[in-house]
């Protein structure tokens, strides 16, 4: 029997319930053995999977043409994938390594703005690999801050961001240091000698769009409930992370990650204590189980360069606990008991490993 067209698929709803079947196989992963059964980690739990749907639709169906592309914000305050850092401007644009971009650009004040460009399986599968990288600091930038990029697989002069055939993505990292006091690039994309808007809507496209969608949530969710699981094994520690695994995941070469996982009691607090190298930034943030953020816009739980407040000799102390203890780099649990967290250090000579130590908060001086 021959396979059914998309046309087929689309006319008799088996796309559509593919797609539902997946994301309720999606579901086992929040209800696996091992993984937190509360109310809140549970709840939580399929709210990611909510946030994961609404991501994979968007990039694969609604900003999906290769041919016609758009940078669009797949990861932000309420869609949260991979530790996603709260200080970061996400934007991401689909690509083919068939065709050949222009970015233009105008830089404003952001502090760190990163270029790459990826192949298939960022985040879901975490087996990527990265065509090409380009960051500010790289980049010819005109006196009124106005910048071109040409991405394309044959090597272009001028600012260049490579690809090849492979390509399927264009992933833009803007990272604040200073939130209230800084400006985002404005950015815009374009297919060089294509049409500005996209084709019309086919079943072709509708077919594949919502197969890659739910590819994603499934992907994601069980990715990163891996690493979750995995990160248990140090808990409450900071080790360096493996940045061949991260770069599978869409991590930016630039950064250093210490990935893990925390748990406290009602009483106890993690002291975290490092001196930063001389580096471009860094930051550490409290994330969920399923390696989503907690919520930075209501509170404290990320702390970056600028934001913290250092000890004489230059060396930061950082406290988890449960509430407030009076010490100004405090990071808030948001009503957690337990989660994954993240460090990072962004282009940074040296890259020490955080110090950590569970106390009780009685025991804070």
């Amino acid at each position: 029997m021959s396979e059914e067209s998309p046309a087929e698929r689309i006319h008799s709803g088996k796309s559509w319930d593919e797609f539902c079947d997946t994301l309720k196989a999606a579901g086992q992963t929040i209800l696996a053995e091992g993984a937190p059964d509360d109310g809140l980690n549970r709840a939580e739990g399929f709210r990611y999977l909510s946030r994961l749907t609404r991501a994979g639709l968007e990039a694969f169906l609604e900003y999906a043409d290769p041919a016609a592309p758009e940078l669009h914000r797949p990861i932000h305050e309420t869609a949260k994938i991979g530790a996603d850092n709260p200080d970061n401007y996400y934007q991401n644009a689909q690509l083919s390594g068939a065709y050949e971009y222009r970015i233009v650009g105008q830089r404003n004040s952001i502090h760190y703005l990163d270029f790459a460009t990826q192949t298939a399986g960022v985040a879901s599968t975490g087996d990527s690999s990265q065509s090409g990288h380009l960051d500010a600091e790289d980049i010819e930038i005109a006196d009124d801050g106005s910048f071109e990029i040409i991405l394309s697989c044959e090597e272009k002069p001028g600012n260049w961001l490579r690809m090849v055939p492979e390509t399927t993505q264009l992933i833009v990292r803007q990272t604040y240091l200073d939130r209230e006091s800084e400006t985002p690039a404005d950015l815009r994309i374009e297919r060089i000698g294509g049409e500005k808007r996209p084709a019309p809507v086919t079943p072709e496209l509708v077919d594949r769009g919502l197969g890659q969608a739910a590819g994603l949530v499934i992907g994601c969710v069980n990715l990163f409930a891996s690493w979750a699981k995995g990160f248990q094994a140090h808990s409450n520690a900071l080790p360096r992370f493996d940045d061949s695994v991260s770069m599978g995941a869409g991590g930016d070469p630039n950064i250093c990650y210490y990935h893990s996982y925390w748990q406290l009691g009602p009483e106890e607090a993690l002291v975290i204590e490092v001196t930063p190298p001389a580096c471009r930034s860094w930051n550490f943030q409290l994330d969920n189980h399923w390696m989503e953020s907690l919520d930075y816009r209501y509170y404290r739980v990320t702390i970056n360069k600028h934001t913290a407040t250092y000890e004489s000799d230059g060396s930061v102390r950082i406290v988890v606990a449960h509430r407030d203890p009076g010490h100004a780099n405090w990071i808030e649990t948001a009503g957690h008991a337990q989660g994954t967290m993240c460090f990072r250090w962004i282009r940074a000579d040296e890259h020490p490993e955080p110090r950590c130590r569970v106390v009780k908060v009685s025991e804070l001086g």
